[in-house]
């Protein structure tokens, strides 16, 4: 396995091939196999890009056709027929159903861009600058979303202020519970010297930062009160959206109704970039032409492909089986964790999104070391990095989600007996 060239020439920067320290030359569906032959389950899917798979034979088909049709791979903003297909395909199965009518927005082809536009908006149409964010939050890593960030290892490498944030602990952090009535409680104080914020930027479930899954009740509390104080709510959706949880938004059947939502990993189905804010009209009026450009906001590939992935959400029972995949990640997970009570193991999350929070960073990271040797490819995340994160793509089949979970049983018990 030659990673020379890599070691060689590629920056310092490089992160996710040391934890997986092979070269892949293939993926189809659920696995990726190296140039050496060996076949790894992904039950990391591109930090939940996959939603539907390496390669998903739908969308490549889609993709070949567009490609051999001359179509419009690269365009800007202008408008294309593929990008006509996308829109006019989101509005029909997304937002008219749910009796949405806010509007697409699309920009830089990344997370971290889709909320530095959320950001920007929320403080144009406000005319206030802090937002309010919250830990054990990850909005990305450019310089606005790494200020609502809340991981130290990130914010230190910005090298300038990172501010504008009021911090506030999530639900499920200490101080959580009474976090919003007590800051309810200041913000009418005329002496507490807080100003009412623009927005409150909160993922309702929080990914990267340990899958922390918010209540619908705390949630409507954060929202009553930025209805009250007239700032935006502001959802980032990007991880734990387009159907991870067993519906299209991780917050359907709350009752939620946020001004933006930022979205971006799996949107554009097959891998390609692209991200896109739901903004609502009002909201939305605040732009002028051109205030949020970006080169790249007319990913004609991404449309293509992500035209199929909508397709998927026509079908009441890719749904029904993503919950039920779902729950057979939960019921073994918890299974594991009640053999490690003692050592108090967590279970958390919703549908296909799963984490196991092993309160040991050192000892998830021996652990992801030992699922990549045995063939399986996951992804620490939390505080320190102690929880194990499982997202396989939702297409994966019953067969090789019981594989990879029998890796992981068989390479916890190998990491406890090791130490």
């Amino acid at each position: 396995m030659d990673t020379t060239v890599f070691e060689t020439h590629e920056s310092a920067i490089r992160g996710y091939c040391r934890n997986f320290p092979t070269v892949f030359e293939s993926a189809s569906g659920a696995r990726q196999v190296d140039e050496d032959g060996k076949s790894y389950l992904d039950f990391f899917a591109g930090a939940g890009v996959l939603n539907f798979g390496h390669n998903n034979p739908r969308m490549k088909d889609a993709l070949i056709e567009f490609i051999q049709a001359d179509g419009v791979a690269h365009s800007l903003d202008t408008y294309t027929t593929t990008k006509r297909d996308f829109i006019s395909r989101f509005q029909e199965v997304i937002l008219e159903p749910r009796g949405m009518d806010h509007r697409m927005q699309f920009m830089g082809p990344t997370g971290s861009n889709a909320v530095e536009a959320a950001m920007k908006l929320a403080r144009r149409a406000t005319g206030r600058r802090e937002i309010v964010a919250f830990s054990h939050g990850f909005h990305g890593m450019t310089l606005g979303a790494l200020a609502a960030t809340a991981n130290d290892a990130f914010r230190q490498w910005a090298g300038v202020p990172l501010d504008n944030i009021l911090r506030l602990p999530f639900e499920s952090a200490p101080g959580g519970r009474t976090a919003i009535s007590e800051y309810a409680a200041a913000l009418k104080d005329p002496s507490s010297g807080l100003l009412p914020p623009a927005a409150f930027l909160v993922e309702p479930i929080q990914a990267e930062g340990g899958v922390n899954v918010a209540s619908a009740s705390w949630l409507h509390e954060v929202q009553d009160l930025a209805h009250e104080v007239g700032a935006l709510l502001i959802f980032d959706d990007i991880q734990a959206g387009i159907g991870r949880t067993g519906s299209y938004f991780s917050f359907d059947g709350m009752g939620l109704d946020p001004d933006i939502i930022t979205l971006a990993k799996g949107l554009g189905g097959f891998g390609t970039p692209i991200a896109m804010n739901l903004n609502k009209p009002e909201v939305d009026d605040h732009w002028a032409p051109g205030a949020h450009t970006g080169t790249f906001r007319g990913q004609g590939l991404s449309f293509v492909a992500g035209t199929v992935a909508l397709d998927y959400f026509t079908d009441e029972s890719f749904l029904a089986d993503v919950l039920a995949k779902g729950e057979v990640m939960r019921e073994r997970l918890t299974r594991i964790a009640s053999a490690h009570r003692d050592d108090g193991w967590e279970v958390r999350g919703r549908g296909m999104i799963q984490g196991l929070d092993t309160g040991d960073g050192a000892f998830a990271k021996k652990l992801q070391q030992e699922c990549f040797d045995r063939g399986l490819l996951i992804g620490p995340c939390g505080s320190g990095g102690r929880v194990i994160k499982l997202i396989p793509p939702l297409i994966i089949p019953d067969e090789e989600l019981a594989e990879g979970l029998d890796l992981l049983e068989q390479a916890i018990d190998a990491t406890v007996k090791d130490l």
